[in-house]
């Protein structure tokens, strides 16, 4: 399944961001950024995975729509978590406080990051022969 490549490669650069210099607003804009893709890349796998197994709601542009569906039928998915992860990276264009960047960098580091983790794992696991 390409989409979940995609999602595991960007993952694989994402998870880095702990390693990085925080301090440093270049690079915390970039995980900001990689961040927003990560999620761009989530809701849409589950929407291409909802479309494989034929659960209406796939036909939604909506990610809120998307998330509640995939949670309907996935309950290892953190439907919470990924509706906040929606509400932060709508928020991002409006971010202009360096302060709230850092904590937002935090939060994608502890909480993100695991979560996208726990949803690579567990669909690697039962796509791997798609």
């Amino acid at each position: 399944m390409q989409k979940l490549g995609n999602y595991s490669r960007n993952l694989a650069v994402l998870s880095q961001a702990n390693q990085q210099d925080l301090d440093n607003e270049f690079v915390i804009g970039g995980i900001i950024d990689k961040f927003c893709i990560q999620f761009e890349l989530g809701w849409k796998l589950f929407k291409e995975i909802l479309r494989y197994e034929g659960i209406a709601v796939s036909a939604s542009g909506s990610p809120r729509e998307i998330i509640k569906g995939m949670y309907q039928v996935a309950d290892y998915i953190n439907c919470e978590m990924w509706l906040k992860m929606l509400k932060d990276r709508n928020s991002m264009a409006h971010i202009y406080d360096g302060e709230k960047a850092r904590k937002l960098v935090n939060v994608i580091i502890e909480e993100y990051i695991p979560e996208f983790k726990k949803v690579e794992s567990v669909l690697s696991e039962k796509f791997k022969d798609i």
